[in-house]
């Protein structure tokens, strides 16, 4: 498998330009739940291009951002230095290079699914304040709610490099172990994205198990893209369905 910290490299822009954000009630959550204040300080572990912590921000916290792959920090930096309230850390969720007990929360986006699971434990009981929240958040795409969505995740399944290995549902058996002995709550929201032609195909580059294009795989991929496009498209436009998936919970 490829190297976490590297694979997304070259699909940074496509990232930031494609991927889905998260739907407001993310914030309502953690307020009525784990007491998210503006005041509250964040720590958005693997933060790529600042999806979630831009969430954050407009909420009014302070976040520091740590991630270790250069072309995602940048393109974070890039859409959100202009807050005083952001800080981009080159660093790892095994070692945020952040202080002892000085966060409220601790969040993590997709990027979850890559961290080492019992060393990025212990770094977060560090970096965390007594009574502080473990919050991990993820949009998982519907796989067959609809036909092009039964047809694009075949087309991930024949072409994808390591997709079987990777996909998100593949992380939701890990979260008891990451929080045991303490428990943690799930509650589920929808999402949705729609796209034209263009914007599909940016999201399926997004992706870091979709061949890129030296690969004998890319076009015949993308050809067969564009087919499931337009037998499944209306008025142009097809729609990938999410649910929003937020577990939080202490570890101590």
């Amino acid at each position: 498998m490829t190297d976490p910290v590297t694979r997304f490299s070259n699909r940074a822009e496509n990232y930031a330009l494609y991927r889905p954000g998260y739907p407001a009630g993310v914030m309502e959550i953690l307020k009525s739940e784990c007491g998210l204040t503006p005041d509250s300080i964040i720590a958005d572990i693997g933060s790529g291009t600042g999806i979630l912590s831009e969430l954050f921000l407009k909420n009014g916290n302070s976040v520091f951002a740590v991630e270790p792959n250069a072309a995602m920090r940048l393109i974070a930096e890039q859409l959100l230095n202009r807050s005083k309230k952001f800080t981009s850390i080159d660093a790892t969720a095994e070692a945020t290079a952040l202080e002892t007990a000085s966060v409220d929360f601790v969040a993590a986006a997709q990027a979850f699914h890559w961290f080492d699971r019992d060393k990025s434990r212990i770094e977060f009981a560090r970096i965390l304040k007594p009574g502080g929240w473990v919050v991990l958040i993820w949009n998982e795409r519907r796989l067959d709610s609809t036909e092009f969505l039964r047809q694009y995740e075949n087309l991930l399944l024949r072409y994808g490099t390591d997709y079987g290995k990777v996909r998100h549902e593949n992380v939701t058996g890990r979260i008891a172990d990451f929080f045991f002995p303490r428990t943690f709550q799930l509650k589920t929201l929808e999402n949705a994205q729609h796209f034209d032609f263009e914007s599909l195909r940016g999201r399926l580059l997004s992706s870091s198990y979709t061949p890129d294009a030296g690969h004998p795989g890319f076009k015949p991929m993308l050809r067969e893209l564009e087919e499931i496009f337009v037998a499944n498209q209306q008025n142009g436009i097809v729609s990938f369905e999410y649910e929003t998936r937020v577990y939080y919970g202490h570890l101590f």
